[in-house]
């Protein structure tokens, strides 16, 4: 949209965005979330950082596009972003640097198979020697077999989720049939 449509339809747009991400949110344990990102949580950042911005130029443009688009599922896979989140700023510098690699512990598992681990920060790498980043970008590679399993949903399939880092071990499974429903639409 233009910075002039946008500007009207902001609001609704933004509600319909919050709302959609409900079902697309995993908090594993209480410090770790991740946001599974589709077409229109990627339509929504670009037309912030637009806004934001003031981008209105052709090349501008583009250039949020080439940001944001690796961030969209392809059909085999889930993308997410990753937050690290410790409220009090002391604990979040100590935490950062006792979870380091956690970004490459991150499973999805569908009942059946092995643990898929997420592949981390394909676009740059975001720890430094002494800390990880808050914030990740994952990618959940998908086999045909695992897509076909959850898509049937019969025999007990699930899908779980967690972290496995000797800092950090969570589980969540199963994952809420909700996002799992979310989630099915991204492999087609």
């Amino acid at each position: 949209m233009t910075l002039e449509a946008y500007a009207r339809a902001r609001v609704a747009f933004r509600a319909k965005v919050i709302e959609h991400k409900k079902a697309r949110t995993v908090a594993l344990g209480d410090h770790i979330t991740l946001i599974f990102e589709d077409e229109l949580t990627m339509r929504y950042q670009i037309q912030e950082m637009l806004r934001v911005e003031k981008i209105f130029e052709e090349s501008g443009i583009q250039n949020e596009l080439d940001a944001y688009n690796p961030m969209v599922p392809d059909g085999s896979n889930w993308k997410a972003t990753m937050m690290i989140e410790y409220p009090d700023v002391a604990e979040r510098q100590r935490m950062l640097a006792r979870l380091m690699g956690v970004e490459d512990r991150v499973w999805i598992r569908v009942t059946g198979f092995s643990p898929v681990f997420a592949i981390a920060d394909e676009d740059l790498d975001r720890s430094t020697d002494e800390k990880t980043s808050a914030v990740h970008f994952l990618r959940f590679e998908l086999s045909d077999d695992m897509k076909r399993a959850l898509a049937s949903a019969g025999a007990g399939v699930t899908l779980a989720a967690g972290v496995d880092h000797p800092q950090y071990r969570v589980s969540l499974d199963p994952v809420p049939s909700s996002t799992v429903a979310a989630l099915l639409r991204d492999l087609s």
